[in-house]
């Protein structure tokens, strides 16, 4: 099994990236996506399997994660863009609560946007060894009180066209709200 990302060694990282970029004189922005956002900003769950994010400046961020990945042991993905596919047109985002660094500006997406990602990938865990997206679904459905399948779509609707939503978004989001006694 891979290892785990908790809070604690996702901000050890990322601000032992900020001190690197500051040795090089560099002011890098870090946006948090996926599971990452669901350990850091909303505390849902104890950890992540990796660090989902977009960055700028990538090449040089690229070049210190392998410094930091060397320094602290992680696997070499321990930060990747691999997400970016899920990134909207419409790409909401916040600094909320997010420890912030000296040389790293770190950001995630709106609440939102972020549900709408997580059903945009619907991610089943295939053992109980994988998180998925169906609780951090639920979370985010909690979290933004939702009360009916169709106010989620809506939310879903303003981040990306509905040919691009697939069909089983809706499946997980149907299950989810029969199965809290909402409607749709």
């Amino acid at each position: 099994m891979a290892p785990e990302f908790d809070r604690e060694t996702i901000l050890s990282a990322l601000r032992r990236l900020s001190d690197l970029l500051g040795s090089r004189g560099a002011i890098g922005e870090i946006c948090l996506l996926g599971g990452t956002v669901m350990v850091v900003a909303y505390k849902a769950r104890a950890s992540t399997k990796d660090i989902d994010a977009i960055f700028e400046p990538a090449s040089l961020i690229r070049e210190l994660a392998r410094t930091v990945q060397q320094e602290m042991d992680l696997p070499e993905s321990w930060i990747n863009d691999a997400a970016k596919g899920f990134v909207s047109a419409r790409h909401e985002v916040t600094t909320g609560d997010l420890p912030q660094f000296d040389n790293l500006r770190v950001t995630a997406p709106v609440a939102e946007y972020l549900l709408a990602m997580k059903c945009l990938s619907s991610r089943i865990p295939a053992d109980t060894t994988e998180h998925g997206d169906i609780a951090d679904i639920r979370f985010l459905i909690r979290h933004l009180g939702l009360t009916s399948v169709d106010e989620a779509l809506a939310i879903l609707s303003r981040y990306y066209p509905d040919e691009r939503l697939p069909v089983r978004a809706r499946f997980v989001l149907e299950d989810i709200f029969a199965k809290q006694g909402g409607s749709s």
